[in-house]
C-alpha cells in the first residue's frame, strides 16, 4: 500500500510538474483589443454593467440585422457576409459572454437563456425595434431560443448548421470540443491548449479546409485564451440545450434555415429536423460544405441570405412573402 501511494505521488508530483511547464498563458488583454478591437469595433456597456465587444456598420436608417457567432468564435466569423451587406443593411455582430474580447460572464451564467437576454439587451442599447436575427451553431439555438420567446421583435429568423436540434452525430466531430467534455482531461487540456488543438479542431469542422489560414488559427487559440475565456467555456459546457419539436412548432418567424451537407458537427439530418417542426421555413444546403457556410461558401450563403431577405416586410402589420413557404 505504501509502495502505491509512494507511486500514485510521484505520478501526481510529474503531472503538475509537467502543467506548470506546459501551460499556456493568458493572452493579454490590452494587445488583444488592439489586435482584434480596432475601428469599426466598439466596447458598448449593457445595462447590468458588463462591456460587450460589438461592431455595428451600415446605414442606421436601414433594416437591421443581428448576426451570432458559434461556440469558441467570435465575431470575426460573419465578416464575409458584413461586406455584403452593410450598403443595404445595418449590420450588428458582438462577442457573446464568455468569447472573444467581450470575456467571460462574472455571474458565470451560460444558459441559453442568458445568452438570448442578451440579443434583447444590445438591440435595447443600439436603438432597435425589430430585426433579423441570425445565428451559426451555438449562435443558431440562442437565436432560435430568443424567437421563441420574442417574436414580436423579429422581422426574421437565419439557423445556420445551428445547434439546438435533439440529433446524434454519428462519428466525427471537433478535437476541443470532445476534450471539452471529459471531466478532469477538459480542464488540463484548456490550461495546456497548444496551438496544434485549435487548428486540428478547426480543420475538423470544414469540409473547406483552406479558410482555415494561419490568421484565423491565430485569432481563434488567442482569443479562446483571453483572460477568462477558458474557465468560461468549460463552465459553457457543463450546460445543454436541446429543443423539443413543441418549442420550435411555437416559433412564429419566418425562418430560413442554411446547412452544411458535410457538416461534421451538427448533421445534416439536424436541418431536417427544423424542417419537420419549423412553422414556416425554407431550407437552403451546401454540398461539400461543413459547419461554417458563411466562410466556407461566402459568396453562395450570402446570394441565398440576400434573396430570403428581399422577401421579408419589416412592418409586422403588412403581408410578408412566404409565409407559408416550406
Amino acid at each position: 500500500m505504501k509502495r502505491l501511494l509512494r507511486i500514485v505521488g510521484i505520478l501526481v508530483a510529474l503531472l503538475v510538474v509537467a502543467f506548470l511547464v506546459a501551460r499556456t498563458p493568458d493572452t493579454d488583454a490590452a494587445e488583444m483589443r488592439a489586435k482584434y478591437g480596432a475601428p469599426p469595433s466598439q466596447f458598448v456597456k449593457l445595462p447590468d454593467g458588463r462591456t460587450i465587444h460589438l461592431r455595428d456598420e451600415g446605414p442606421r436608417d436601414a433594416p437591421a440585422i443581428i448576426l451570432l457567432h458559434g461556440s469558441n468564435a467570435d465575431l470575426h466569423t460573419w465578416q464575409a457576409w458584413v461586406d455584403g451587406l452593410k450598403a443595404d443593411y445595418r449590420v450588428i455582430r458582438y462577442d457573446q459572454r464568455g468569447h472573444g474580447l467581450t470575456g467571460a460572464a462574472p455571474d458565470r451564467d451560460y444558459r441559453t437563456e442568458r445568452f438570448a437576454e442578451d440579443i434583447g439587451a444590445v438591440a435595447d442599447v443600439l436603438g432597435l425595434d425589430r430585426f433579423v436575427l441570425a445565428g451559426n451553431s451555438m449562435g443558431g439555438a440562442i437565436a432560435a431560443r430568443y424567437a421563441m420567446d420574442h417574436p414580436e421583435r423579429l422581422i426574421g429568423l437565419a439557423l445556420v448548421d445551428a445547434g439546438g436540434a435533439p440529433v446524434k452525430r454519428e462519428g466525427g466531430g471537433n478535437l476541443a470540443f470532445t476534450l471539452a467534455r471529459i471531466p478532469g482531461v477538459n480542464r488540463l487540456a484548456f490550461e495546456i491548449m497548444p496551438r496544434s488543438i485549435i487548428e486540428k479542431s478547426l480543420t475538423q469542422s470544414v469540409a473547406r479546409e483552406e479558410v482555415v489560414t494561419p490568421a484565423v488559427v491565430d485569432r481563434y487559440w488567442e482569443l479562446a485564451r483571453y483572460p477568462g475565456n477558458r474557465t468560461a467555456t468549460l463552465d459553457r459546457f457543463g450546460v445543454g440545450q436541446m429543443f423539443s419539436p413543441q418549442q420550435v412548432a411555437a416559433i412564429d418567424v419566418l425562418t430560413l434555415v442554411m446547412w452544411g451537407e458535410e457538416d461534421s458537427l451538427i448533421p445534416f439530418s439536424a436541418a431536417g429536423w427544423y424542417m419537420d417542426h419549423l412553422p414556416a421555413a425554407k431550407l437552403v444546403s451546401y454540398p461539400g460544405i461543413g459547419h461554417l457556410p458563411m466562410e466556407e461558401s461566402p459568396e453562395r450563403s450570402l446570394a441565398d441570405l440576400r434573396a430570403w431577405l428581399s422577401g421579408l416586410s419589416p412592418d409586422p402589420a403588412l403581408p410578408v412573402a412566404g409565409r407559408d413557404a416550406t
